[in-house]
Order: C-alpha cells, then structure tokens, then sequence
C-alpha cells in the first residue's frame, strides 16, 4: 500500500482546483439532467408524465446493476493514465456526446414508441457514462491525501465549483435557451429562482471547514438540515397566498433559506467518503477504493430513484397539462435546448481534461491487493462497514430530496397557476413538502454516524505506522 506522511498530505490549491473542476465538470451535464430533462421530456419532446417516470426508473435499476460492476473494475485495474484519473478522458468524451443528444429531438411532433425508446437508450447511455466518470473521480478524492483537514479542503473546494456548475445550470439553461431560441424577453425571474439554488454555495461552503471546527460533524448536519427544513416550509406558506409573482420578494427568501441548508449539509457529506473507506483499510489492510465509492453510488442512485420516479408519477397523477402557460418562462424551441446543452457539454469536457492534467493519485492499492479485488467485496464491505452502511441511508434521503426539488423546481416558476388547484399542489408537494421530510429521516440518520475527527485521525494514524513497517 502507497501511503504519505503527513505532512505531504497538504496539496497546492491548483491541485485542489484541478481537481474542483471535475466536479464542475460533471455538474454542467448531471445538474442539466436532474434539473431539466424532464420537462424537456413532458413540454418540448413530448412524452407523457407517466411514461418518463417509468423511464427514470429503469435507469435506476440499470444503475444498480451497473455501478457494482464499475467499482470492482475500477479497484481491479491500474491504467497507464492513472488508476483513476483515466476515466476522466476516457468515459468523459463519450458523457458529453451522450448529454448533448438527450437534449435532441430529431422526431419533431411525431415519433410514436420510437421517440420514447431513443429516449430511453441515450438517457440509459448517458447514465451508465456518468457512473463510469463519477465512481473513479469519488475515489480520486481519498487517493490525493489521508489528511482528514486536506480533505475537508478538498471537498470544500470541490463542492465549491461544484455549485459553480450548478448557478451556472440553474440559472444559466433558461437565459441560454431562451437566448438560442431569440425570445423577446429573457426569463430572469425564472433564473433567479433556480439560481438560488446554487447561490448559497458561495457565501456558505468556504466556511464550512471553520463550521465543522466549531459546530463538529453532527452539528453542523443538524443545524443546516433544520434550516433547509424552515425555508421549505416557508416556500410552501407563501406560494399558497396568492400568485407567486405577487410574493417574488417572499419566494425568493424562502429559496435562499432553503438551499443554504441543502447546500452546506449535501455537501459536506461528500467529506464522509474518504473517512469509510480508511475505516476499510483500517479493518482489512485492503484500500478498496473503487468499491467503497461504488457503494455510495448505489445508494445516491436509489435516492435517484426514487427522486426520478416521483415527479413525473405524481405530475401524471394530479393532471399536470404542458405547456399550459401562456407565456411560459422556459422557451419551447427543441432547437435552442440542444444548443445549449452542445455548449454546456462542451464546456464539461475541456473541464475534464484540466482535472486530469492537474491530479495525480497519491494512496492506492499495491498491485496484489489490486488483483484481490472482487464484485462480492461490495456486499462483503457493506456488511462489515457500519459507518458506510449508516452513510448510505444518509444517501439515499439526500439524493431523493435533491432529485425531486431540483426535476419539480422547473415547473413551479413555469406559469404555476395555469394549471389546476390540484397539479398546483402537487407541485408545491415536490418542491416542498417531500424534500422536508425526506431531510427530516436524513438528519435521523446522520446522528448516528459514528466516526468522529479524533477516531478517523486516530485511524489514519494506526494505517501509516503500519504502512511503514
């Protein structure tokens, strides 16, 4: 097994920007997806609410499937690019060619079983390419250092530009497509909303090292969770007093309040990672990276799941009827939409590239471990790791919440009170009322992770010692 000293474990900020930009990276093509791919689907491409929930479901299960498979490939494997930096370039091209044709809609008006069977199969594509990036450059982020403050740095950083990627979807997609498709007015109070989804980030993840110092881990989950919990409840209060641009200034607050909780608390959980799979090596000598990120990927899938099953299940269920508004505030034109995620896709990539230039692995697998590395060792690992297991809940609520917030938030800016009293409420239930409770069993959960800073330090202590002998 590689390992470091301590103090080599500090890394230069290019590095750690290097290695932010990945995530960026990923969040122009994921956050697109999770944000607006389903009402590309129900309003542009065409496709009924009941049957892109359906579809959303299958993908999910393929992932389950899939992401196993991955994470033993992944450990099994030392390319000659890097045992994980590799995929960045390899599985990246393709993640970019499969999110621009998501996004595009060669049928027009017609197309049938056709249309939904090409949905289907790039949205599939594209999902199993995710997983192909996302699981190394997870377990990147435990090779550059075993530093429990360098990693906190890391993650700070790499949630940092990951939200730069999220402000620059949420807010950017609808002046972009609008822009594309040469609108007459750009739809800022629909960018500003789903900016503010992004813009805490910014204010609240560079304090987040000094939060955790002063607040601990437990702390710091629960006081942000319980804030992201008060502005739900506060958006759903105001958008039932009337038109919702009649309360711009409220619901604006309200979406402020709300993502600086989600933000700071979903974020951070990515600095837990690193901490379980050293748990792992501390208890079977075996740094199974790949595995562990592997697992996590399952759970944030099943959280996925969940979350691209019930938008589009409880929009079919309530009469949602697209392209209801009058003046809608997302542009229809299937063009401008493939244009804009061409750019985004683009830009995605030329990131990739820069984090794979930037990152270097610094502790991984020895080559016998490596060629030890099985599909079993993820369900050997889930049984014997209970901070993994404890994380993985904690996963499954988090992802849940976030995909159906972020798939319902298009619609609750898109001309609301067009639709009928009852798809109204099931939109302000999506937006609302079920990411609230899912972070309530959230933070149920996360109160009983048990690794703190002095175990995971006391840990990585115990690995080098024996490292070295």
């Amino acid at each position: 097994m590689k390992g470091d000293t301590k103090g080599k474990d500090r890394l230069s900020w290019l590095v750690r920007i290097g290695f932010g930009g990945g995530d960026l990276a990923q969040n122009l093509i994921y956050q697109t997806i999770s944000m607006y791919l389903l009402f590309f689907y129900t309003d542009i491409f065409g496709l009924a609410p009941g049957t892109a929930a359906t579809m959303f479901l299958v993908v999910r299960l393929v992932d389950v499937l899939w992401d196993p498979l991955v994470g033993a490939f992944v450990d099994q494997h030392n390319p000659p690019w890097g045992k994980y930096r590799s995929y960045l370039i390899l599985a990246g091209l393709p993640l970019a060619v499969l999110g621009i044709l998501c996004f595009w809609n060669p049928f027009g008006d017609s197309g049938g079983i056709v249309k939904t069977i090409y949905a289907s199969v790039t949205y599939v594509g594209l999902s199993m390419l995710y997983t192909l990036v996302n699981v190394p450059y997870g377990a990147l982020n435990s090779s550059l250092s075993r530093d429990t403050d360098e990693v906190t740095i890391l993650t700070s950083t790499r949630m940092f530009m990951a939200n730069v990627g999220g402000l620059a979807v949420s807010a950017g997609v609808p002046l972009l497509v609008a822009a594309l498709a040469k609108s007459e007015a750009l739809p800022w109070k629909m960018a500003l909303f789903m900016g503010l989804g992004s813009l805490p980030s910014f204010v609240f993840m560079p304090l987040v090292p000094a939060m955790r110092r002063t607040l601990g881990k437990r702390g710091l989950f629960v006081v942000f969770l319980s804030v992201a919990i008060a502005g739900m409840a506060a958006l759903y209060i105001i958008s039932r007093l009337g038109r919702v641009e009649d309360h711009l200034g409220w619901v604006y607050a309200a979406q402020f309040v709300k993502s600086s909780g989600v933000i700071v608390a979903t974020g951070y959980m990515w600095a837990l990672v690193p901490e379980v799979i050293s748990y792992s090596e501390y208890q079977t000598g075996k740094r199974i990276s790949g595995i562990v990120s592997a697992l996590t990927g399952i759970f944030y899938k099943a959280g996925m799941a969940l979350g691209g099953v019930v938008p589009g299940a409880v929009l079919a269920w309530t009469g949602y009827k697209a392209a209801a508004a009058e003046k809608p505030a997302l542009a229809p034109d299937p063009g401008a939409w493939f244009l804009a995620m061409l750019v985004f896709s683009l830009v995605a990539f030329a990131l990739l590239v820069f984090c794979f230039t930037q990152t270097k692995e610094r502790v991984v697998m020895d080559v016998q471990a490596t060629d030890q590395v099985r599909v079993s060792d993820l369900w050997l690992e889930f049984r014997r790791n209970a901070p993994l297991r404890i994380l993985a809940l904690f996963f499954v609520t988090a992802f849940a919440m976030m995909s159906v917030g972020n798939a319902a938030g298009a619609y609750f800016m898109n001309g609301l009170e067009s639709q009928t009293p009852l798809a109204q409420e099931g939109i302000r239930f999506l937006v609302c009322v079920m990411p609230a409770a899912l972070l309530g069993v959230a933070m149920l959960i996360i109160l009983k992770y048990p690794l703190t800073d002095e175990v995971v330090d006391k840990i990585n202590r115990e690995i080098e010692e024996r490292n070295s002998k």
